[in-house]
């Protein structure tokens, strides 16, 4: 319940910020952004890569917020504690607020909601059990980069799911979160004429 909670206070406060903005005629049209990251991540006997395409709005020289979108591809290795191997193609969608306190830095806050296909293998019978699911996970995280509003951006962020949900992408079989870089670029629109 806290999950659907969290959720949809992070979607309601972007979508109040921007009808603010809309309200007081302050709309520009090359605040707009549209980008990509890559995220990875791993431990010792997993890892994920994945793919975020983002579409957003800059308010001001301090906050981002747009939507993002998610592609994963989860791997997890059998260990010592099960010979299990485990396989997750998720995909996801959800908002995110990006700050900026300082020129080269940003903290950002990401609530996700994710399907997933998955596949378990016993290594032992080399038996397949395929399943699907849904879950939510909220990623937290600081990072480094350069923005030009109406230009250009870059970033490269470390962040943690902070939800427990043990489907998340973002955790391993023991429901531990993994640490997820994040990467990404992206440009802005041309002012209008």
């Amino acid at each position: 319940m806290l999950k659907n909670l969290v959720f949809i206070a992070c979607l309601l406060m972007s979508a109040n910020v921007l009808a603010q903005n809309l309200d007081k005629g302050k709309f520009k049209q090359e605040n707009l952004f549209f980008g990509s990251g890559l995220n990875l991540g791993f431990s010792s006997q997993s890892y994920n890569i994945g793919l975020n395409p983002e579409a957003g709005y800059s308010f001001n020289n301090f906050l981002d917020a747009g939507l993002s979108f998610n592609l994963n591809y989860y791997a997890e290795n059998p260990s010592n504690f099960s010979n299990i191997k485990y396989e997750n193609f998720s995909y996801g969608v959800g908002p995110f607020l990006r700050f900026w306190p300082l020129k080269f830095l940003n903290i950002q806050v990401q609530p996700e909601f994710n399907w997933t296909n998955s596949t378990q293998t016993n290594q032992a019978t080399n038996e397949p059990f395929k399943y699907k699911f849904n879950s939510q996970s909220l990623l937290i995280g600081i990072g480094y980069g350069t923005r030009y509003v109406g230009s250009r951006f870059s970033y490269f962020t470390l962040m943690m799911d902070v939800l427990k949900d043990p489907f998340s992408p973002y955790r391993d079989q023991f429901n531990d979160p993994f640490p997820v870089f994040r990467a990404g670029f992206g440009m802005y629109l041309r002012p209008s004429r």
